[in-house]
């Protein structure tokens, strides 16, 4: 009775460190976000209360949170419930449970020899689709891509540690993904952790509030592969840069693999110590530059490879790939979230649909283009003045440039139809409407046209 009591008041607690969970993640993430992505997430009483289960209602949205929000998750309870060991998330329409968003900090418990001890006595919670094969190469991530084979390829180490960085969405977690992966499949028993630095922080802490630091440092120093993301999260903190800085230094000494990411070089680190930033210098720095106009597409067709039930037409892919350019995975989140909502409300999916779903995320990740901006480099490309494009002149020569000028501006600026008309001669939103279509029309059929509408995307957008 005792026991089924005890029971009962901990899956109650579980209720109540829900509900704030859910209050801090609504004030964080503000209304819109939280209304769309989160709100939906439910509380499943799994009879462990050291298992946190939550499900959603579809597989889109269970990917969204398992990659946007899988540490703050296991944070936040484990800041209420420290107990906590794992934090899953189900598809509650399919009733199968996803994979363990990531594993809650313990002790490391003893491990039989035998048996190989990954994270906390288990495989690391690795993201099956960040291997190498399905990150897309071009001149701006080849030398880091070629880093990262090179490191997880078996044989002696040529160089440790590689340090990966590039601004925020660009390609390093989904390289650390790939390199763990390729590791542990050439080497099955070998030891491999994958962690953030502010994961790094956290466990640390853990281990010296619970005075068991000795099993924290050996868990970290006797890995063969030790990943750790986003350095920049430890600036300042000053114990945890003392404890990283010896645990860097024993996995090299041991000859070792250490990769690690931040979102910029080694030398721009404020906050880090110079000591810290000398020893990822000793080895490989690779940065991974902002994706180009044809890289963005081509992970767009790699990513839609993966959703056979999606029909996206190509004006939609065109658009997203010129709209979002800084960012990979805000480009593959704002794909994931026009094909979900295809599916919730059974809308085909066209250039309209795309962007009154995307709404503020197209507008936050443009640059501003205008206009005239175009005008003009539509009539210098055409030769033909700026003036022709807003005449009432029909001929073809003319009639053509205006549509794609109208086209682009569709697409690369924020006005609406009748704004557009306006800028081109007063014309009527209907014409507008007619121009994007007919050039959308000929860029499958004329390959001129479609090498002109691309040419002239990239010179706005750069």
């Amino acid at each position: 009775m005792a026991s089924g009591g005890e029971t009962s008041e901990q899956l109650s607690d579980v209720a109540r460190a829900w509900a704030r969970v859910r209050s801090n993640l609504r004030e964080s993430a503000g209304a819109r976000l939280f209304e769309q992505w989160l709100k939906p997430i439910e509380l499943i009483e799994s009879g462990d209360a050291d298992a946190i289960r939550l499900t959603l209602p579809s597989a889109f949205m269970t990917n969204w949170v398992r990659n946007h929000y899988a540490d703050r998750l296991v944070h936040e309870f484990r800041a209420l419930l420290p107990r906590v060991r794992t934090v899953t998330i189900d598809t509650a329409r399919a009733g199968a449970v996803a994979d363990v968003i990531m594993p809650a900090a313990l002790p490391a418990a003893p491990v039989a020899e035998s048996a190989p001890a990954h994270v906390v006595g288990e495989r690391p919670l690795l993201d099956p689709r960040l291997t190498f094969e399905r990150f897309v190469v071009d001149a701006s991530n080849k030398v880091a891509y070629n880093a990262a084979r090179a490191l997880a390829a078996p044989g002696p180490v040529r160089f440790s540690p590689l340090f990966l960085h590039s601004g925020t969405g660009q390609g390093k977690t989904h390289l650390m993904h790939a390199i763990a992966h390729e590791f542990l499949a050439a080497q099955p028993e070998a030891r491999v952790m994958i962690m953030s630095a502010e994961r790094f922080m956290f466990d640390f802490v853990s281990a010296l509030r619970g005075r068991d630091t000795f099993s924290f440092k050996a868990r970290l120093r006797g890995c063969d592969l030790l990943l750790i993301d986003d350095l920049q999260f430890i600036a300042g903190k000053d114990a945890t840069q003392e404890e990283f800085f010896h645990t860097v230094n024993e996995i090299m000494a041991a000859g070792k693999r250490l990769v690690i990411s931040a979102d910029r070089c080694p030398q721009a680190l404020d906050g880090i110590e110079a000591r810290i930033v000398g020893r990822m210098a000793i080895g490989l720095v690779a940065d991974i530059k902002a994706p180009s106009l044809e890289l963005r597409r081509a992970i767009l067709d790699s990513k839609l490879a993966d959703l056979p039930e999606a029909r996206v037409p190509r004006e939609v892919l065109d658009m997203l790939a010129g709209r979002i350019r800084t960012n990979i995975r805000e480009l593959e989140g704002a794909l994931n979230r026009v094909v979900a909502y295809a599916q919730l409300t059974g809308d085909a999916i066209d250039l309209e649909f795309a962007m009154t779903v995307l709404g503020d995320v197209l507008r936050g990740g443009q640059r501003r283009v205008t206009i005239d901006e175009i005008q003009k480099l539509v009539s210098t490309h055409f030769d033909l003045k700026p003036i022709d494009l807003v005449s009432a002149r029909r001929a073809r020569a003319v009639a053509r440039p205006r549509q794609i000028a109208m086209y682009l501006a569709k697409r690369l600026t924020t006005r609406s139809l009748p704004e557009i008309g306006r800028k081109f001669g007063g014309r009527d939103h209907s014409t507008v409407i007619h121009a994007v279509r007919r050039i959308e029309e000929l860029r499958d059929s004329d390959n001129d046209i479609d090498s002109a509408v691309r040419v002239l995307m990239h010179q706005l957008e750069n």
